[in-house]
């Protein structure tokens, strides 16, 4: 899998006034790349980046654009990268848009939301009812940690600890019940 970026508005164009042409270039390259990565058995995964914190001239920056642009390509080996930082801050909805757009996500990445730290610091995001939630549509792909640690590495990390022994689950990822 290979995340392929959208590009950016460039620096003093109006959004709208570029947004035809630049779907239309975006949609091309993706068909090329698509037929690339096909030949060597790999995904492209298409990622909404929000464009009201991180990235105000980032082009792709909602789920629903991201489907509609999956539609236009056609390709199946390009998938949805849906980082629930970005969706939050652009769309809010997450049980909906996770819901909605399942069948195209090809990938999940996570931070809390506002600060982009750990899923157990502060925030508006439910990281053990989203969890939930992927396990109960049936999503067995990784979940990326897109956050800056608050600390060092293994305390950035001691939320997932704490999230597998609330599942009965030893820090190795197998069951207490298997052992």
């Amino acid at each position: 899998r290979i995340h392929v970026m959208a590009g950016r508005v460039p620096l003093g164009t109006d959004r709208a006034a570029v947004a035809g042409e630049m779907e239309t270039t975006f949609i091309e390259n993706l068909r090329y790349t698509a037929d690339l990565l096909s030949q060597e058995d790999m995904i492209g995964l298409l990622e909404p980046i929000n464009n009201r914190i991180t990235d105000p001239r980032y082009y792709l920056n909602t789920p629903h654009h991201a489907a509609a642009i999956l539609e236009k390509v056609g390709r199946p080996n390009l998938k949805l990268q849906l980082d629930l930082f970005h969706c939050q801050i652009m769309d809010g909805n997450l049980s909906r848009n996770l819901e909605t757009y399942f069948p195209l996500i090809g990938h999940i990445q996570i931070a809390q939301v506002p600060g982009r730290h750990e899923p157990d610091s502060p925030g508006e995001l439910n990281f053990p009812y989203l969890f939930e939630l992927l396990e109960s549509l049936g999503y067995t792909g990784y979940v990326g940690c897109e956050y800056a640690p608050k600390g060092d590495t293994l305390e950035g990390l001691g939320w997932l600890r704490s999230y597998w022994e609330s599942r009965g689950l030893q820090h190795s990822g197998t069951s207490k019940a298997a052992k």
